[in-house]
């Protein structure tokens, strides 16, 4: 019998017999060519490209505690474009991933981030999806970009008023390439408050669309063409595709997030977890960046339309 016919007989005698065996993660599920980190660099830079970039919002928290080092690796090892992590600072001055102010809802300690010190939270449990504490310890930024390190982009949110900390550990881990900040402010303000890091890392606005937002994005646009736009999008709107195409023409990226139905115009990820159809709606409208809370499911859907490696 040949070796790799072996291995698939004792795997299926496994699943068969082992009553432990549990359902793969969607990270295991399919082997995809991974796209090499220069590729996703390239797409990023490149808006009219064909593929659609997706990102995981705080990881693949479904699989693992959210914004732990395991919610990183399972979505560099499905294939996911850039991971969305959260900064904040500890009492004693070091950067950890943290979404919230405070520990409470993701730890099995409690208070605020800024009130402890980065040993005392290293004795402290990640929470899972269903609030039980886990094996797994809250990261420090530079942990999470040395495992993010020639393997993926990284979002980093919750960063923009310590910026100036977040990027010494940025340059010291190599990653200057691989990560993007954003903020909802002008040019002008960002320029003022942010200018000294411009020319150094991807910087990203946010744009919630309302009257007079076009007047916010064409200023980027003409005196500082970001590498792309995150748009917060209330409710669906007439012309989208068109406005978002023209975008993408002058060449910035369109990011829109499928977290939630307020962020989307109603096509969210719980939507699409029933018709997974509802993405075609980011086709349609000329996204080429997805946030998502499903990374999986967004894969699947993107490669059954030859849209991600």
């Amino acid at each position: 019998m040949k070796p790799y016919f072996l291995f698939a007989a004792l795997l299926l005698w496994g699943s068969c017999n082992n009553p432990k065996t549990i359902e793969p993660t969607t990270a295991a599920q399919t082997i995809f060519r991974v796209s090499s980190i220069q590729d996703k660099i390239a797409n990023l830079q490149d808006a009219q490209n064909k593929e659609v970039l997706v990102v995981a919002h705080r990881g693949d928290w479904r699989h693992a505690p959210e914004n732990s080092l395991q919610a990183i690796q399972n979505c560099i090892d499905m294939g996911v474009d850039m991971v969305e992590i959260d900064i904040r600072e500890t009492k004693d001055g070091h950067l950890v991933l943290m979404h919230d102010e405070t520990i409470d809802r993701t730890t099995n300690g409690k208070g605020h981030v800024k009130d402890w010190t980065l040993d005392s939270l290293k004795t402290l449990r990640l929470k899972d999806g269903l609030g039980v504490p886990t094996a797994h310890s809250i990261p420090t930024l530079e942990e999470a970009l040395l495992t993010t390190k020639d393997k993926i982009l990284v979002n980093l949110d919750k960063s923009y008023n310590i910026f100036d900390k977040c990027y010494e550990v940025v340059k010291t881990t190599g990653t200057l390439d691989q990560v993007i900040i954003k903020g909802a402010k002008t040019r002008e303000a960002v320029e003022k408050e942010f200018g000294a890091y411009l020319d150094k890392v991807y910087f990203m606005p946010i744009i919630r669309l309302k009257p007079g937002s076009k007047g916010v994005v064409d200023d980027y646009i003409k005196h500082r063409k970001p590498v792309a736009l995150e748009f917060i999008i209330p409710r669906d709107t007439v012309g989208l595709g068109t406005y978002f195409n023209d975008i993408r023409k002058k060449g910035t990226g369109v990011w829109v997030n499928s977290l939630w139905p307020h962020l989307s115009g109603g096509h969210d990820d719980e939507r699409a977890a029933v018709d997974i159809n509802t993405y075609q709606w980011y086709l349609d409208n000329h996204v080429d960046i997805i946030q998502t809370d499903r990374p999986g499911l967004l894969l699947e859907f993107l490669r059954s339309k030859k849209l991600h490696h």
